[in-house]
């Protein structure tokens, strides 16, 4: 048997086996990785629950979502405010709920929206959380920011690692489900969705709430590395734009293209802030620009060109091999 033959045969193991030195790898790097190295792969992994929930929902049915900053934002607040009062898992759980319970407030309000209107809602929402808390915190308590209480880099990153992995778990078997399906012909067309029985504003706002409770308790398992928050950094504009830059980079047709492009553009805006400070989403959106261009499909979409171009080439040499053969006979 050959080499193609054999990964052919035993696909779905060597996957697994890959999968599991990558979540070894990433869980020991507390031990062999320094601590900007730990608080990147957090960020990565953060990333990664975001882009996944994301794409589950607006990857699937068009309704652009730029909600995330505000479930983010929600969760990081439950920590800000709960963290002497109880224990840290408790405040997880408690910040991805209240992200669930704001999306189904949301969802009641604007999923009977359609195109442009409910992207406009969405992003208005993200401004008027951070101005209203902002002013609370101003008003009612006369802060301007708050300080986080650590619970260790290592355990942030077992936390946020637990967190991902959960993410991707529950987003394979939503879609999987009838759940899924109804989505996916809500995407497909909405109105023969409804037509065929599918309650299309219940399945709309159960699962943008679902999506909702992998932001709130990322953002609660980032807190503690923010060290201080305020509104400002809590319900920045950027973490509404960066799952969706990372989704369509690494392209939404499989559940691993958004985890493709949350990994390489977690790396590419650690650089380019380095690099271009504030202005580093300007370069984010040229590249936007040019993936959409030239990728549509994202990453992803490669996988089959490379692939049919690498059958070509094997089949090719089988040839040559079996020509060389004869010849020499």
């Amino acid at each position: 048997m050959d080499i193609t033959g054999f990964i052919s045969k035993h696909r779905k193991l060597l996957l697994a086996g890959f999968l599991v030195l990558i979540l070894i790898a990433i869980a020991t790097l507390p031990l062999y990785g320094r601590t900007y190295d730990v608080r990147l792969m957090i960020s990565i992994l953060a990333y990664v629950a975001m882009a996944i929930s994301w794409a589950m929902f607006s990857g699937v049915t068009g309704y652009m979502s730029l909600a995330p900053a505000a479930f983010l934002g929600v969760g990081i607040y439950a920590v800000a405010l709960l963290q002497r009062e109880l224990p840290f898992p408790v405040i997880i759980v408690i910040g991805g709920l209240m992200a669930f319970g704001l999306a189904i407030l949301v969802g009641l309000v604007t999923l009977r929206l359609k195109g442009i209107y409910f992207a406009i809602f969405t992003f208005g929402l993200v401004v008027l959380m951070a101005r209203v808390i902002e002013y609370l915190e101003a008003m009612l308590f006369n802060l301007h920011s708050r300080h986080i209480l650590s619970v260790g880099t290592a355990n942030s990153l077992y936390m946020m690692l637990g967190l991902a992995v959960v993410t991707v778990l529950s987003v394979y078997f939503i879609k999987r489900s009838r759940y899924g399906l109804a989505l996916l012909s809500i995407g497909g067309n909405e109105e023969a969705a409804a037509h065929m029985g599918v309650n299309t504003t219940r399945v709309k706002v159960l699962l943008f709430a679902v999506s909702a409770i992998f932001m709130g308790a990322a953002g609660a398992i980032m807190a503690p590395t923010l060290i201080y928050i305020n509104p400002g950094n809590a319900f920045g504009l950027v973490y509404s734009f960066m799952p969706i830059l990372m989704a369509v980079f690494g392209g939404m047709g499989q559940l691993y293209g958004p985890v493709i492009g949350a990994v390489a553009f977690g790396y590419i805006e650690e650089w380019l802030r380095k690099e271009l400070g504030g202005s580093f989403m300007l370069a984010f959106g040229i590249i936007l620009i040019l993936v959409i261009v030239f990728l549509p499909n994202g990453i992803v979409g490669l996988v089959p060109m490379v692939r049919s171009k690498l059958g070509w080439v094997i089949q090719k040499l089988r040839k040559g091999g079996q020509a060389e053969q004869h010849a020499n006979a």
